[in-house]
């Protein structure tokens, strides 16, 4: 199973690399009064870290919630 998991995860990086190395043209972003011209890889990539942390975040405060509806008042 650990094999799998990373010949996976091989694959994985091989194709984040190959992306990359093929989407190097720059594009602008522009939010609120910034405007930035990253390469579109590194876009992804922090729109990607992004959706983490706010996933993760979600997460943990429906997490938090579910606890103190479901802990037991004594």
């Amino acid at each position: 199973m650990r094999f799998l998991q990373a010949v996976i995860l091989l694959i994985f990086l091989a194709a984040i690399v190959a992306f990359a190395v093929q989407n190097t043209q720059p594009i602008t972003v522009t939010f609120l009064k910034w405007r930035m011209t990253p390469p579109l890889a590194l876009s992804f990539v922090a729109a990607y870290i992004l959706g983490m942390l706010s996933g993760w975040t979600v997460v943990a405060f429906v997490g938090r919630s579910i606890r103190r509806v479901t802990e037991r008042q004594d």
